[in-house]
């Protein structure tokens, strides 16, 4: 393979978009002088009510990181027993879930969007079912109507883990009003960041109250504490970083649009690279670029690709390799017998993402083309 001069910084899969550091100073200086740095300060409060008018959604409570997110809506539901989710997804879904004490159940993926298939919820469900865990992968919407028809069929709740879904709509909607809760992530690598942090969407100001007494130790008032919770809170800072990113969160999508539009014209027509292209009636966040390479089409497996781009300083991300199904918690489940989850075994094996986010020049973007291109045998 013929190389070219290797960039002078890394391509790495994601970094966070960074405002103008001068626009933070203010921030830092009005809670240098307040002294309030954590526990529902005025930044957090303002970053609340404007993530709930830009997201369309009621409420939001938010939390620390999104794991800890995660885990705090399963509580704040009582789920208990199985949940059935999906294999495809961060370790973080179900580890979730394992530190409820509740045993996730692994089902199958959509082949064209790598989400969890409805399909195989319904044969997954026993007496034990009380929820179902989706997934919206890389932010594309789940088929959420069918998931909620299951779930009322069954008296399941539904948690969507929606850490990649941030802004993403259907048919004009925000997909983060679906089901009983949604749950994002705000970590350094999504598309809309607060360093870490993460928050709950819920629909009811009855569950929010409750969501944020369990972020808080469970505290009710100064002297109360009404349930067992845990210390999940965003401090100002972080919640000073997130009001400075939504000035820009427009801006950052669109620069991500066009990356992607750009990717597709490198490698739309690449023989053994499959691209997902994006539904007419969802507007998305661009929150990944994931390809699928075929080997015997494209010469190269996709490991191989990804071990050719490391070495050019292209860092590439299998996501998601290994499945959560293959780790040693999960691994003996009976859900997780050995090619019971093809669909997923057969992206874990095959997906790619590509460098991805706003700041990418159209350079940064052919040199990635390019070296893909003269990789393949």
């Amino acid at each position: 393979m013929k190389k070219k001069l290797i960039p002078a910084s890394p391509l790495l899969v994601t970094r966070p978009f960074m405002p103008p550091i001068e626009e933070y100073y203010p921030f830092l200086q009005d809670i240098w002088e307040s002294g309030w740095l954590t526990n529902n300060g005025k930044h957090h409060q303002s970053l609340e009510r404007e993530l709930c008018e830009y997201l369309g959604v009621k409420h939001v409570s938010l939390f620390a990181n999104g794991t800890l997110a995660l885990i705090t809506a399963l509580q704040a539901l009582q789920i208990s027993g199985e949940v059935i989710t999906t294999p495809y997804s961060f370790v973080a879904t179900s580890h979730a879930l394992m530190w409820n004490n509740i045993k996730p159940v692994f089902v199958d993926i959509e082949p064209t969007n790598f989400n969890i298939d409805p399909a195989k919820i319904e044969a997954a469900i026993t007496p034990k079912t009380t929820a179902i865990l989706p997934v919206h992968v890389y932010g594309n919407p789940c088929k959420m109507r069918r998931i909620q028809e299951i779930a009322d069929a069954h008296g399941l709740r539904v948690i969507y883990d929606a850490a990649h879904a941030f802004g993403v709509k259907e048919d004009g909607k925000s997909i983060l009003n679906d089901g009983d809760l949604s749950v994002l992530s705000f970590h350094a690598t999504k598309v809309f960041n607060t360093f870490e942090g993460g928050a709950i969407i819920c629909h009811d100001e009855e569950t929010k109250k409750h969501i944020d007494s369990l972020k808080n130790f469970g505290f009710k008032n100064e002297i109360t504490v009404v349930t067992t919770g845990i210390n999940a809170k965003m401090n100002e800072v972080q919640a000073a970083m997130g009001l400075l990113q939504l000035r820009y969160i427009d801006k950052a999508i669109l620069l991500r649009k066009n990356s992607v539009a750009r990717y597709n014209e490198l490698l739309g027509g690449e023989s053994g690279l499959s691209v997902i292209r994006e539904r007419e009636n969802v507007q998305h966040n661009y929150s990944y670029y994931p390809i699928m390479v075929n080997r015997d089409e494209f010469g190269r497996s996709r490991d191989e690709l990804y071990n050719i781009l490391r070495e050019l300083k292209i860092f590439a991300r299998r996501y998601f390799y290994p499945l959560i199904s293959e780790f040693p918690p999960y691994k003996k489940m009976k859900s997780t017998a050995p090619r019971s989850m093809p669909v997923a075994e057969k992206a874990a094996s095959e997906v790619i993402c590509l460098p991805l986010y706003p700041g990418m020049d159209d350079g940064d973007l052919q040199y990635i083309g390019d070296c893909i291109k003269r990789s393949r045998r």
